[in-house]
């Protein structure tokens, strides 16, 4: 059994730093890298880029909204134009970043409100994935399965690979609660690592209203501001590794 650990990282903002990055990229095997539209800026995307590259620790870009102030995570009508060029601007940044370390961008993942909306809007899922065919048609698209985003890929010519959240709860749709209601954030660390085993080893989660859904991620989630988030992907790893599974990068 093989599964990859993949965390949000460089989501502070100048001075103002958002959760341990660097003991972060001591656990996880693929980095999510703000780009700085919803979070981030240069020299934390440097920064990010060459502890990361360092330890081995595949790069991805979040991409996201325009918006720093609502961290990314209001939903934003925008036209699916002016969306892609967005998206083309951040992948194109982040690997400079990330060249400029030894390394490059490995695959790219939507970032909150806008990785949410491409779950069921197929207009901005292939506007993300035409500016990711337009920068580089090698690089896998990582999200939730049976999505927008799954058929965005798939029809740009693109790989597409499929995550799973150990700290969010799920609807009986697989879809992910929203952040506006209570209960969406997990914030038990037993019942994060416990999820996290479920995903990797049954391949399977219990939902918000107790249904059982079937979910075969080859990625798994915990998100950089998660409280504990380091402890959390700490135990995740150390529970993983004992029951006999590999974690590596999916792009390896």
């Amino acid at each position: 059994m093989r599964i990859d650990l993949n965390a949000d990282l460089g989501e502070g903002f100048g001075v103002w730093r958002l959760g341990d990055d660097a003991a972060l990229l001591e656990v996880i095997t693929s980095a999510n890298v703000a780009c700085g539209f919803h979070a981030g800026d240069p020299a934390t995307m440097r920064r990010v880029c060459a502890i990361a590259a360092d330890r081995g620790v595949v790069i991805g870009a979040q991409v996201g909204y325009r918006d720093l102030q609502g961290f990314g995570r209001r939903d934003i009508s925008i036209d699916p134009d002016d969306l892609a060029a967005d998206v083309l601007y951040q992948l194109g940044a982040l690997d400079a970043c990330a060249r400029a370390a030894g390394t490059g961008v490995r695959y790219v993942k939507p970032h909150g409100a806008l990785y949410n909306a491409a779950v069921d809007d197929r207009a901005k899922a292939d506007a993300i994935a035409a500016a990711v065919a337009a920068f580089d048609r090698s690089l896998p698209l990582l999200a939730l399965p049976a999505s927008a985003m799954e058929d965005a890929a798939h029809a740009a010519g693109l790989s597409f690979v499929s995550e799973a959240f150990a700290d969010r709860a799920y609807l009986p749709n697989g879809r992910l609660v929203p952040r506006s209601q209570t209960g969406s954030v997990i914030d038990d660390p037993y019942e994060v690592v416990a999820r996290a085993a479920s995903f990797a080893l049954h391949h399977r989660v219990t939902t918000a209203d107790g249904t059982v859904l079937p979910v075969e991620p080859r990625s798994l989630c915990v998100h950089g501001d998660t409280p504990g988030a380091v402890y959390l992907a700490g135990e995740i790893r150390r529970t993983l590794v004992d029951a006999g599974v590999t974690l590596a990068p999916f792009t390896s």
